[in-house]
């Protein structure tokens, strides 16, 4: 039975379709579009034109795994929306063939067969790595073809002594051939492969071309800017230092052909459109601006970033964006989309390591109610999204929320009875009893990439 998951429709629904591994593989990389929805269906490949055709009902654009599923689906089905598949490049290529070298060795006139993948790749590859001790026979036959018939080309050549191993774009044939006993390599899409995939998917949705021109606002602050006027010694300077932040905010806003306008000393406020924006962030991952003033200037900026069907709606959310940036400590930016789900936070003069993630108001509001507060959260979201980290003692998530070891034991309480936190483990100390380890569930669930967020035992 094919494996299906989804979720309630925050984004933009696609269905994402194929082999039950490229299917995880996907959702993983698809955790870096906010935009999206995804609706996993993992499946064999008899099974692909059925599921594509039941996914088509609920989603906006289907990707699938790879050329056959692909083709499959376009032969054997009707569907009135976009469908797009993961491509095969040379980086997963190198990749199979860097495996295959590593277990068979690619001996003197080593015969290799291969399908899907064509020619001229395989050449230009082989090239690259100046490979020429390779002979490769090539599958001659439609973009679609059943595995049975490519496990018969890869079998016949094997047995016949045409070739010693053979490279394969299908987990199917893979999988056969393994059990045949004939050495292979599944040539599996690369993460930037899919990434790619993704980004051509989603300019084709159509909520995303209704989306390209709706306004968003912003909201700049300078982080501790009274201070930075106190380190100046006259007028002159302090007028200089202003000139210098609003030509670095001018410059920023021009690359984004929005407009912006001052709200006080420290204070901005901009408006641009929500597909610029998103390009200018590469899919809400990164503030340029924040790494830009904190070369030039030695500042920190905290930015919030509100997404409304109004002019109205879209400020109000922003402020409450930045507001979460300032209670997260600064240096920081939150987007809050129409539906009051989070996005951030976003990479700004710091590393950042994982991606944008995603928290949704029922979430929110959870945690509002077991006493995390939203500058609570705000901190926990941005600790995380700088360290990948979820696991910490009761004295380290008192240090980051700056409050007492004792207030500390009481919100965990609070929060462990709610389900946001629980017991992961102990760690030992030189003196003294053990100490507890508490994993932050609701942030845990919500790891952007597929990392350890545990500490080690």
């Amino acid at each position: 039975m094919p494996n299906s998951s989804s979720t309630p429709a925050k984004g933009i629904p696609i269905g994402l379709i194929g082999p039950e591994a490229l299917v995880q593989k996907m959702v993983t990389v698809i955790r870096n579009f906010p935009s999206f929805d995804p609706i996993a269906r993992g499946c064999t490949e008899e099974e692909v034109p059925r599921l594509a055709e039941e996914t088509a009902a609920e989603a906006e654009v289907l990707l699938l795994s790879g050329p056959m599923p692909y083709g499959r689906v376009r032969q054997e089905t009707r569907l009135s929306i976009p469908v797009h598949y993961v491509p095969l490049t040379d980086t997963g290529l190198f990749r199979a063939l860097y495996r295959l070298k590593n277990k068979q060795g690619l001996e003197s006139s080593f015969r290799l067969t291969i399908d899907t993948l064509s020619r001229p790749m395989v050449e230009n590859a082989f090239k690259e790595i100046e490979e020429t001790l390779v002979t490769a026979v090539y599958f001659d036959g439609p973009s679609y073809t059943p595995s049975e018939e490519l496990i018969r080309f890869h079998r016949q050549q094997y047995e016949e002594g045409g070739s010693q191993a053979a490279l394969t774009a299908e987990e199917s044939v893979s999988r056969a051939l393994t059990e045949l006993g004939i050495p292979n390599e599944w040539v599996v899409p690369t993460d930037s492969n899919i990434t790619v995939a993704l980004e051509r998917a989603l300019l084709s949705t159509e909520t995303r071309k209704s989306k390209e021109a709706q306004i968003v606002v912003g909201m700049v602050n300078v982080d501790n800017f009274g201070k930075s006027v106190q380190q100046h010694s006259s007028e002159h300077e302090i007028q200089k230092l202003k000139l210098e932040i609003h030509r670095t905010l001018l410059d920023y806003v021009e690359s984004l052909d929005g407009c912006l306008t001052p709200i006080g000393s420290d204070e901005y406020l901009f408006f641009t459109t929500r597909g610029i924006f998103e390009r200018e962030t590469g899919g809400y991952k990164s503030i340029p601006l924040a790494r830009s003033a904190n070369k030039r200037l030695g500042l920190t900026l905290s930015m919030g970033v509100g997404f409304g069907r109004s002019a109205n709606e879209a400020g109000t959310l922003a402020r409450s964006a930045l507001r979460r940036s300032k209670e997260a400590g600064g240096n920081a930016c939150f987007i809050l989309r129409e539906d009051h789900s989070i996005i951030g936070p976003l990479e700004m003069a710091a590393p950042v390591e994982q991606a944008a993630a995603l928290t949704d108001p029922e979430l929110i509001r959870t945690a509002e109610e077991a006493g995390m507060t939203s500058a609570y959260l705000s901190r926990l979201m941005n600790r995380f999204a700088r360290t990948g980290v979820t696991d910490y003692t009761v004295h380290e998530l008192a240090d980051i929320l700056d409050i007492t070891v004792r207030s500390m034991h009481r919100l965990l309480l609070q929060w462990m009875e709610s389900g946001l936190v629980e017991i992961s483990g102990m760690e030992k100390v030189p003196k003294g009893r053990p100490r507890q380890i508490y994993r932050l569930v609701l942030l845990a669930g919500r790891s952007v990439n597929s990392f350890d967020t545990g500490r080690p035992r």
